[in-house]
């Protein structure tokens, strides 16, 4: 076990909370595992009627997962051991989808990555003043993974992409307006909350939350959709930034100077992981498509790249190879997506 993951039981209620402030709760796969044996554990409990995931101190909820680490293995395991945190880590993310007991994930704060992947799946997603939500993995070079192409692409309209393409942040108001949460509330009301989920009818859980909540602010992404649906209209990321060129907007112009900070093979794979996993009708079957690209864009220059010029140097000025959206073929998106042999390929606990 670890200390970076605090677990308890109160009243009926199973509390997992995350415990490595110095990093934003980033998880670690030790951190992957204790969280997996408490849900496997507490799932046979019926002492345990439901789970509550939320952190400890620091600027939470947690800030995605251990990129550090995972360069380290593409640097110098070939992707092994980085293959293997992505393996687990994505049986983690299947075990919540598919858990039999309400799941209350309190996204009060940095809420990114892999920290989307541990709150998306919860029935139950509550979003503070504290939030701010983003899948920002074009930055690094990654790809919106832990279920990211299943969230995203059901999102109304094309907010997905745009979400996915720019790794925009959204408030906490953004968040319940995009389905995203499911309450609002402001984090000095959270402690009475999770102590009535741990003490009352566990079928009063929505009501609890409902009684707590508040009309949040306006949202800002809200004001935007007409945009982002005609200019993120295409699967084709030549065709967005196409459009975005043709409007001399403020907004436009900022997207655009975005997009083009962004890794052009990370944005392509997005933009077919999304147009994939909107065909698919099973969350295992996206994981499965998921875990394919992760284990070759670990290995694949951007990433490393990426890691370096935002975590390592810190000079914000990775170098892309392909540098551009046409250097990204479509052979190589297709080899991202290709099958594994079949020992290889990902599967649910």
């Amino acid at each position: 076990m670890t200390d970076d993951i605090l677990l308890k039981v109160e009243g009926h209620a199973g509390f997992i909370s995350l415990n490595r402030p110095s990093a934003l709760h980033a998880l670690t796969l030790p951190m992957v595992h204790a969280m997996t044996a408490a849900l496997l554990k507490w799932r046979d409990d019926p002492a345990v009627k439901c789970v509550v995931i939320d952190h400890a101190d620091g600027r939470g909820f947690c800030a995605g997962g251990d990129i550090a680490f995972l360069r380290n293995s593409a640097i110098n395991d070939g992707g092994e051991s980085g293959r293997q945190f992505f393996h687990d880590e994505y049986q983690l993310n299947h075990l919540l989808v598919t858990y039999p007991k309400p799941v209350v994930a309190f996204m009060d704060g940095i809420t990114m990555g892999g920290g989307v992947g541990i709150s998306q799946p919860a029935r139950f997603r509550v979003a503070t003043e504290n939030t701010k939500f983003a899948m920002p993995e074009t930055g690094i070079g990654l790809f919106p993974d832990v279920g990211g192409g299943w969230y995203l692409s059901r999102l109304e309209g094309r907010v997905g992409q745009f979400l996915a393409l720019t790794g925009a942040r959204i408030a906490g108001a953004g968040c319940l307006s995009l389905g995203l949460a499911t309450h609002y509330l402001t984090s000095n009301v959270l402690a009475e909350a999770k102590s009535r989920i741990a003490t009352e009818d566990v079928d009063r859980i929505d009501g609890i939350l409902g009684t707590l909540s508040v009309t949040p602010p306006d949202s800002k992404i809200v004001e935007t959709i007409v945009q982002i649906n005609r200019h993120f209209a295409s699967d084709r990321l030549e065709d967005i930034l196409a459009s975005l060129e043709g409007d001399d907007s403020d907004w436009a112009m900022k997207e655009l100077a975005t997009l083009r900070t962004k890794s052009p093979q990370t944005c392509k794979v997005a933009l077919r992981q999304l147009a994939e996993s909107n065909k698919l009708t099973d969350f295992a079957d996206n994981m499965a498509m998921e875990y394919r690209i992760a284990s070759r864009v670990i290995v694949r220059p951007d990433f490393a790249e990426g890691v370096r010029a935002v975590i390592v140097d810190k000079d914000n000025a990775p170098k892309w190879d392909p540098a551009t959206a046409e250097g990204v073929t479509d052979a190589l998106i297709d080899a991202i997506f290709a099958p594994l042999p079949a020992q290889e390929e990902w599967k649910p606990l």
